[in-house]
């Protein structure tokens, strides 16, 4: 996928490095897990800097076409996304043609497999996704002012949020939803859209801080999220006593590579096996800037979001504990503190220990185990659905929306 950087600024965004000794002790426990040669090259690092400068282009020409040239029409790409057909010649075309060129390396196979190995987590995918992957996102300031700035930062926002995120991950793990034509592709091609108009709106805005942070969505950051429900993924799943097996864990990996390309991520930045994708984490995490009270506002948020939800009160309790507790032991005292946010006694993961040596290592080894998984793990979603958004989870909102 094509990029091109701003012409300005010329010099490295500010944020890059900004706070090197917090950055890399809270990476390091990611470079001791990547193993030998963990620490990038002099080549690596220009790489990373200049990521911080580069838009996803081919979905920038299509916002620019809206916003500036006036060749489409946000009806037009709203109905284009929707079916998968640009209404003529011109960068929406171009686009779609460019996602229907579908890389060489793409295995179907493993993408089935990796899809299956997602669903089968079950309830543990979306603790992990939820008090993992995005609260451990939340720790470092990298990529929250655009958050900020759309204002999905607090309140109801952040269910709702959450539930879009849940709708696309469901969509892109759906038997057949990485298949041309495939929900999961075109939700993903949404996404991406909505992403070049928010960073349209921004770049226009003469307050945003580019000298500073760069391109308000850029490569450095889009590839540093796909880690999230990548690599961090399958790490967090492993301290919750999931089995996650070596071939699963390559399906995985290379589901979310293509989804990764699907969103316009530069290939060199893909993780096409889990020992890359740690490393890339690695990297991406020791160079960013600590978090800030934005930072500390979203994880709260987070934790608290059941006190949007239609429960009850018991519930709301029961959910913000499990989260600090979930947290606590998938991130660590420091990361917390980082946060904001109080420690608790981990009781939530030691318990979740215990019951996967049942599920995932002994009833997922056995016969016929994975399919029970798998259905195990579908009804946790919908019993999620039912119960947090009263069983309709929140669609992914329109391109354009907040831009």
């Amino acid at each position: 996928m094509s990029t091109a950087p701003l012409s300005e600024p010329t010099t490295v965004p500010t944020r890059f490095g900004s706070a090197r000794p917090w950055s890399e002790r809270a990476a390091r426990g990611l470079r001791i897990t990547a193993g030998p040669g963990a620490e990038p090259t002099a080549g690596e690092i220009r790489a990373l800097q200049e990521g911080l400068l580069r838009r996803d282009e081919p979905a920038a020409a299509v916002a620019r076409a809206v916003r500036e040239d006036r060749t489409l029409t946000m009806r037009e790409v709203h109905a284009a996304l929707a079916i998968g057909e640009a209404p003529g010649p011109g960068p929406l075309l171009d686009l779609f043609d460019e996602v229907a060129r579908r890389p060489d390396w793409v295995d179907d196979d493993l993408l089935a497999r990796g899809a299956r190995a997602c669903r089968s987590y079950g309830a543990d995918a979306g603790v992990v996704l939820a008090y993992g992957s995005l609260l451990g996102g939340y720790r470092t300031s990298a990529a929250v002012e655009p958050l900020v700035r759309t204002g999905r930062l607090t309140g109801g926002e952040t269910l709702r949020r959450i539930g879009e995120t849940t709708t696309w991950w469901r969509a892109v793990t759906a038997p057949g939803g990485l298949a041309p034509g495939g929900e999961g592709v075109r939700l993903s091609l949404h996404v991406r859209v909505m992403h070049a108009f928010v960073n349209h709106w921004l770049e226009h805005d003469a307050t945003w801080p580019l000298e500073e942070k760069g391109v308000p969505v850029n490569q450095y950051d889009q590839a540093s999220t796909l880690g999230v429900f990548s690599t961090s993924f399958l790490l967090h799943l492993r301290l919750l006593g999931v089995r996650v097996s070596r071939a699963d864990s390559a399906a995985v990996m290379h589901l979310w590579s293509y989804v990764g390309w699907l969103m316009g991520v530069d290939e060199e930045w893909l993780p096409r096996t889990e020992r890359q994708g740690r490393r890339l984490l690695y990297h991406f995490l020791a160079h960013d800037p600590a978090p800030d009270d934005a930072s500390r506002e979203l994880a709260r948020a987070l934790v608290h979001m059941a006190d949007h939800a239609p429960v009850s009160t018991a519930r709301r309790t029961w959910e913000r504990e499990r989260a600090l507790s979930a947290g606590t032991w998938l991130l660590g005292p420091a990361a917390m503190r980082d946060l904001g946010l109080p420690r608790r006694v981990p009781w939530y993961g030691a318990a979740r220990v215990a019951r996967n040596l049942l599920w995932s290592q002994l009833v997922g080894r056995l016969p016929g185990g994975q399919d029970v998984l798998v259905r195990r793990g579908d009804r946790a979603f919908e019993r999620q659905v039912a119960r947090w958004y009263a069983g309709s989870s929140p669609e992914v909102p329109a391109a354009g929306q907040n831009a």
